[in-house]
């Protein structure tokens, strides 16, 4: 067990050399028959959280760093707090939003990530150059689309800093926090998501129970959000992602809301990998439509406001700033890269029997202190987060120390 003052020093932290594709282009004939073993014995609508899934499906990295993926454009995150009016901040708040979950999920291929274990956690953090952080303006939306090959001049000097820090608090069920701020633009996110899996015949859902809020220490403002279900299709041939549900954003203060649907694709017909997204952005007192959006997750949305004036942006085409993470050797135990470093080099070498083996391990590990810990009632105790009524707070959050 490490102190909560454990020290994540920022100086340690070097450009994340990681790419997160997944090159696997369908499954092997002997994965299908491990699969289909696997769906005989699964019933519909069944809860697959106990179920041990076969570890050619996973991907590379525990799921507490994919969420750390949702700040791929820490620019458009930290523009949030640029907009001069609410409105503009919760137009920016859902710009933000619906970019946010592309980078997450790189490639066709649907794979899962790692279930992090309990008491495992995971840091990183994103120098932003504060020019490319602008205050909200619909005439400068030709300026969106840039070349992604173009890498970020990362003079700290002229830059923010963006700090992530993610915990798995709870085992069953399996709760994950995770906690985000810039001190110099004075903003904060604080999320808890719980995952449920289900089994749906030839896919699997997978709903994020949970919510976040965003606080705007400037401007006095809470924005609460909460997070779209994504589903794997197709689970015997090429697996593939696709989010769906309806999600909300709101914050109290200003009156202002969103409200984003995720169509998921039609049973018959529809295009594979084009899915709709329809939101619009809404003055309550006043019933106002201020702003629409739709178009696909994955590809263009445009943006229509209220004077009239449109905007496209291809989450394609945005640039992604790197995120920062120390070496292994300079990780704790618990820290996911560490953590799950032989689960990981087994998958690049594509030995499946080890990856098996020390997952194995690691879960057995898990087991083996919970029984412990019943036996002698002492509940686990997070490190960073604290449960407060039904949700999970960051212990020492940007708002208790201004």
């Amino acid at each position: 067990q490490y102190s909560a003052s454990e020290l994540i020093l920022v100086e340690d932290e070097m450009t994340d050399t990681e790419d997160n594709e997944e090159e696997d282009l369908g499954v092997m004939d002997d994965q299908r028959s491990v699969i289909l073993h696997l769906i005989s014995q699964l019933k519909l609508g069944m809860d697959l959280t106990r179920v041990v899934l076969p570890t050619f499906i996973l991907e590379k990295r525990s799921l507490l760093e994919m969420y750390a993926n949702f700040m791929a454009h820490p620019d458009l995150f930290l523009s949030i707090a640029a907009g001069a009016t609410p409105e503009e901040r919760i137009i920016c708040f859902v710009e933000y939003y619906l970019t946010a979950f592309h980078e997450g999920r790189k490639g066709a291929v649907a794979k899962k990530p790692y279930n992090p274990i309990i008491g495992e956690t995971f840091h990183c953090s994103w120098d932003v150059p504060r020019d490319k952080v602008k205050a909200f303006r619909t005439n400068s939306a030709s300026t969106v689309s840039k070349d992604p090959t173009k890498e970020f001049g990362q003079d700290q000097s002229t830059c923010y800093k963006l700090r992530f820090v993610a915990e798995q608090v709870s085992h069953h069920p399996p709760i994950s926090c995770f906690y985000c701020e810039c001190k110099e633009k004075k903003m904060c996110v604080n999320a808890h998501v719980w995952t449920k899996s289900k089994f749906m015949g030839m896919s699997i859902g997978v709903s994020m129970v949970g919510e976040g809020v965003l606080y705007l220490m400037e401007h006095e403002e809470e924005y609460v959000f909460t997070l779209p279900s994504a589903y794997a299709r197709s689970i015997l041939t090429i697996p593939w992602v696709e989010l769906g549900g309806k999600v909300n954003i709101s914050c109290a203060r200003t009156g202002y809301s969103a409200t984003v649907t995720f169509h998921t694709k039609p049973f018959y017909g529809g295009k594979v990998h084009r899915y709709r997204n329809y939101s619009e952005v809404k003055h309550n007192p006043t019933n106002t439509i201020v702003c629409k959006a739709q178009g696909e997750w994955n590809g263009t949305l445009e943006f229509t406001y209220s004077n009239g004036e449109t905007k496209v942006i291809d989450t394609n085409k945005l640039p992604v700033i790197k995120k920062k993470i120390r070496p292994i050797a300079k990780q704790g135990p618990l820290e996911s890269r560490h953590l799950w470093q032989h689960v990981t080099n087994s998958l690049k070498e594509g030995n499946i029997d080890a990856a098996t083996e020390h997952k194995h391990c690691l879960e057995e590990r898990q087991r083996a202190e919970e029984r412990q810990r019943v036996a002698l009632t002492t509940p686990w105790k997070p490190k960073y987060f604290a449960k407060e009524g039904d949700g999970w707070l960051y212990l020492n959050p940007l708002w208790k120390t201004h």
